[in-house]
């Protein structure tokens, strides 16, 4: 994924929301959301290439989802895939921590990466391009091509966005999730970052929704994680110019049911 907002423990009755884009080229195959045909127990899409995923979730309550990092010159050929390292979690037991710190100690093996993984009882979020592997307190996050609540303009926007949302019901709640995701708006040149891509492609980049001719979002997806363990999964699918091309909406029950309320106020802006 390229973006990715969410509140942990935040909402009332949800204590994952979760909003994310899937930027990539469009001619890379992939599947979309669905219970994986060589593992029941997984939902998500699926890299026909590679076959990892950049988002999924197991009947057991384990979550996971991956982005790269942007950086120049970036690692061609790297031995793992990334979509491997949500994969391997989801299939897995590990406890969240104790996985990306095994993971780290072959973060080399990678492209660059952040990874976010829980149980239902826990959040992590680590990067080989970061520090240490950390738990995630409640509150609101951000995380686009780089580290987590790196203040680039479509992360403290979406983030804000979000933010307001917190005492909204399932119906508002998705709507307005899906207006955030879908926004074009590409920010100000003063306000772009510079990751070594140059001027013009950081201009393509900066809409949290991106609609080029070769590479743009593929898939935007909202995620809501009820406290009885009730999954809402909605997935839109587009191709080039941001072309609608289908919905997968699925409905289901974890079996581990997630933690009770626990609000804070802290919404990390």
């Amino acid at each position: 994924m390229c973006l990715i907002l969410f509140a942990w423990d935040a909402h009332p009755d949800y204590p994952l929301v979760f909003a994310g884009n899937r930027d990539e080229a469009y001619d890379r195959p992939s599947a979309p959301a669905d219970f994986w045909h060589d593992d029941a127990r997984v939902f998500g899409g699926r890299d026909l290439e590679k076959g990892g995923t950049w988002l999924g979730l197991s009947l057991s309550g384990r979550m996971a989802a991956v982005t790269n990092f942007r950086e120049r010159p970036a690692v061609r050929n790297a031995p793992r895939s990334r979509g491997d390292l949500a994969a391997r979690f989801l299939r897995g037991d590990e406890a969240p921590g104790a996985y990306l710190e095994r993971i780290a100690r072959s973060g080399a093996d990678y492209g660059a990466f952040s990874v976010i993984v829980g149980d239902g009882a826990s959040l992590w979020y680590f990067s080989n391009r970061g520090t240490s592997a950390r738990q995630l307190s409640p509150g609101v996050y951000g995380l686009s091509n780089h580290l987590i609540d790196t203040p680039w303009p479509k992360v403290a926007a979406g983030k804000q966005r979000l933010a307001r949302l917190l005492g909204a019901g399932e119906a508002q709640l998705t709507a307005e999730l899906f207006d955030i995701l879908l926004d074009r708006t590409p920010a100000p040149d003063s306000e772009l970052p510079d990751t070594g891509v140059g001027l013009q492609r950081e201009r393509e980049l900066s809409p949290l929704f991106i609609a080029g001719d070769r590479y743009g979002t593929r898939a935007s997806t909202v995620l809501l994680i009820g406290r009885d363990g009730a999954v809402l999964f909605i997935e839109r699918a587009f191709g080039p110019g941001g072309a609608p091309l289908g919905i997968t909406e699925k409905r289901f029950s974890l079996a581990k049911v997630q933690t009770q309320p626990q609000i804070h106020a802290d919404t990390r802006g």
